[in-house]
């Protein structure tokens, strides 16, 4: 298999951590095949390649030109690098009692996301949430982007 081109990666980031690869790992995968539903629903107005691809956080850290992808974090800051990062980065677009968190530019010109939940049952639901709020409007930001947000 060739390596992916980094100019169309979506990246799915979830953490290194055991309890992150058990728990969150299948979180992102079902958040692929939702990204590449809605990518088939609207392949006749994209005009890029939008390849939804997971991660880890160790991967992402230290590969510097994904940097720059549009990226969604998924768990928490105890098991995820880049979401501990983010949440001191990322607007919170979303907060349920200090247990779910959603953390974006609301105005989706920074295509980073951060999706997490203080356990595994809250993050299952704040991934839910974020699918049902928030992945509509930040796919149609990533496919019709100009330049990526790079820090």
């Amino acid at each position: 298999m060739a390596e992916p081109d980094h100019d169309h990666l979506l990246l799915i980031v979830v953490g290194a951590h055991l309890r992150a690869e058990v728990c969150d790992r299948p979180l992102a995968y079902r958040l692929v095949d939702t990204i590449n539903t809605w990518l088939d629903q609207h392949r006749a107005e994209l005009s890029i390649d939008i390849q939804p691809t997971v991660c880890t956080d160790v991967w992402y850290v230290n590969t510097r030109e994904l940097h720059a992808r549009p990226t969604i974090s998924i768990g928490g800051p105890g098991v995820n690098a880049l979401s501990a990062y983010f949440a001191q980065k990322l607007h919170a677009a979303y907060v349920r009692d200090e247990q779910i968190m959603v953390q974006l530019d609301p105005e989706f010109v920074d295509l980073r996301a951060s999706v997490w939940g203080m356990n595994h049952d809250l993050t299952v639901q704040s991934v839910d949430l974020f699918k049902t709020r928030y992945l509509d409007d930040f796919l149609r930001a990533v496919a019709t982007q100009v330049e990526p947000h790079v820090e």
